[in-house]
């Protein structure tokens, strides 16, 4: 009868105290302790920092790296005060030079130039889903106001030398 309620109880997932003795389940691979020999295995075999340097990154290789970043939670109010609505809020980048914008948060967001009610229209990402990216290129020398269409909170300048 215990051997069938400590079952049950891996099969469910769920705790269980048996004349006081607590057993909690989700245990998907038996293992019987007198059977595993610790001089038989070999730690040379599992060492993690040992890894081919080709496979860890092939992922890399695909990966955009952003200039500047809107992280999570940036949606609601309260990220102006510690000005890390985008991050940096002031980026300078030479004149040619792009800059590329990461949206990390879970919800939408933009990229317009301008300020909140006055866009300028010389750009705008449109709503950028998260994790997409938008990349623009700076070729005249100026400052430029930009903010989320979505979010009047979001405010930021890329400044081109």
């Amino acid at each position: 009868m215990i051997k069938k309620i400590i079952t049950l109880a891996i099969i469910l997932g769920i705790s269980v105290t048996v004349i006081g003795l607590s057993f909690s389940g989700m245990i998907f691979e038996e293992s019987n302790p007198e059977e595993s020999n610790p001089e038989e295995s070999n730690p040379e075999e599992s060492n993690p920092e040992e890894s081919n340097p080709e496979e860890s990154n092939l992922q890399n290789d695909f990966l955009i790296t952003p200039d500047v970043v809107m992280p999570t939670k940036v949606s609601r109010p309260g990220c102006d005060i510690e000005d890390i609505c985008y991050i940096p809020s002031e980026i300078v980048v030479e004149k040619g030079n792009s800059v590329t914008w990461l949206n990390e948060d879970s919800s939408f967001h933009s990229v317009t130039s301008g300020v909140y009610g006055e866009p300028t229209g010389l750009f705008d990402s449109g709503y950028l889903d998260p994790y997409e990216y938008y990349t623009l290129s700076f070729d005249e020398i100026g400052t430029y106001d930009y903010y989320c269409t979505l979010h009047p909170w979001m405010f930021a300048q890329v400044i081109v030398e």
